[in-house]
């Protein structure tokens, strides 16, 4: 081997050994994967309306409480629709308990293009924004409207997630009749829900053989009930029945019984609460109403339900707030279903809905009420509200995963 040629063949090994080692340096160090891509998020406006402001405002916060718990619960889950992370948004008005004001309200919803609504709280209201969020193709799921008219209108977007009037009247129609009552009386407060329920219940009776010997109306502004009491005096009836709502309900069982009629008193669910046993005072006592569902204490979800709302706001549930919030759960529930978040396409699954929720299993008859509606009477015994019985459908059977704590932060039915 000549020596001319010894120089390259070592700068020709030294290359290679460096190529070798350079090879062996980028195997043990492989370049970091690339970060996956973050998923997309979105933001689902849910309308709720109710009277915040009036004689019903208490009722209002009380379905806005709900609402709120409902939209926290769900945030919490970071639930994921259509491939994208879901942020739920609740957009709350106030229609006064005025069904003009509603419509108005209604409009302003379907303007902002929220993706579905919970209320009104009363029928009128939530009839006369019903025809608003039709034309829109906005779902619309009452919590606490009772008046059958709400679904009986031919729109495929109104649902409701409590027993209507024609449930609960025949439940307070056999109560009435295993009390051993052979007459009654029915007064209504003038509005749509108290003159639906009043006469819902005049027809259940009478179906039962009970006799309806007088029936009378009071403007739901009333406080002066002795024009009716006269009549009541004059028939003398087992039970009257009361339909309208709280505050209104307590004057008129309060004057009742300045009047020294021992009559005994029955109402439906809009003046079934704790602020009416707090107003009537000691006269409550012995006197009975009447709720959809079953107790909350009886359902799987309801003591749970009523310890985090009592936790959050300060105080116990006023009347519709398990209803406002199974009403939220259904929509975000239809929604998952349809992996959608867009009203057309999840509004095909709200009708095969079957969730199990805090008041009830939520399904729905095919016109959007609630399939075999249960409904329990309580009767005020020490200043409380004490279950009686329940008539109708049993409570929920199934338990979703525990939703994670929600911290602190009318027109009648």
């Amino acid at each position: 081997m000549s020596n001319a040629r010894f120089p390259g063949i070592m700068l020709t090994l030294v290359a290679s050994l460096a190529l070798v080692a350079c090879g062996k340096e980028e195997q043990k160090a492989p370049a970091a994967p690339p970060a996956p891509a973050a998923k997309p998020e979105i933001t689902v406006s849910l309308g709720h309306v109710a009277p915040l402001t009036g004689a019903l405002a208490h009722l209002g916060q009380d379905n806005e409480n709900a609402a709120r718990m409902a939209i926290d619960d769900l945030n919490s889950r970071k639930l994921e629709i259509g491939g994208a992370v879901v942020t739920f948004k609740l957009v709350n008005e106030d229609d006064a308990g005025d069904p003009e004001q509603a419509a108005k309200v209604a409009a302003k919803l379907v303007g902002e293009k929220v993706n579905g609504v919970i209320g009104h709280l009363s029928s009128g209201t939530t009839l006369a924004a019903s025809t608003v969020y039709a034309e829109a193709g906005i779902p619309q799921v009452t919590g606490s409207a009772t008046n059958p008219g709400f679904t009986q209108q031919g729109f495929r977007t109104t649902f409701r997630t409590l027993a209507n009037d024609v449930q609960q009247a025949k439940a307070l129609a056999e109560f009435t009749r295993q009390r051993g009552a052979r007459t009654v009386e029915v007064i209504d407060d003038q509005t749509l829900a108290g003159q639906g329920q009043a006469e819902e219940y005049r027809k259940a009776v009478a179906a039962l053989g009970i006799k309806v010997v007088a029936s009378a109306s009071v403007s739901a502004d009333s406080t002066d009930f002795r024009p009716a009491l006269v009549k009541l005096k004059a028939k003398q009836p087992d039970i009257v029945l009361f339909a309208g709502m709280d505050v209104q309900a307590a004057t008129f069982l309060q004057q009742l019984r300045a009047a020294k009629l021992k009559t005994r008193f029955l109402t439906p669910d809009g003046a079934c609460t704790p602020e009416f046993v707090r107003l009537a005072g000691e006269v409550a006592e012995g006197q009975f109403c009447s709720l959809p569902g079953q107790p909350l204490e009886t359902t799987p979800q309801g003591t749970d339900f009523k310890a985090r709302y009592a936790a959050r706001y300060g105080q116990d549930v006023q009347l519709y707030a398990p209803y406002v919030y199974d009403a939220v759960m259904v929509l975000a529930d239809a929604m998952q279903r349809a992996n959608s978040v867009d009203a057309e396409k999840y509004l095909a699954e709200l009708p095969k809905t079957r969730h199990p929720g805090v008041s009830a299993t939520i399904e729905f008859d095919e016109h959007g009420d609630l399939k075999d509606g249960a409904v329990s009477v309580f009767e005020v015994k020490e200043g409380k509200l004490a279950h009686v019985a329940t008539f109708g459908a049993s409570a929920p059977a199934e338990t979703p995963a525990a939703p994670a704590a929600s911290g602190a932060a009318v027109e009648a039915k």
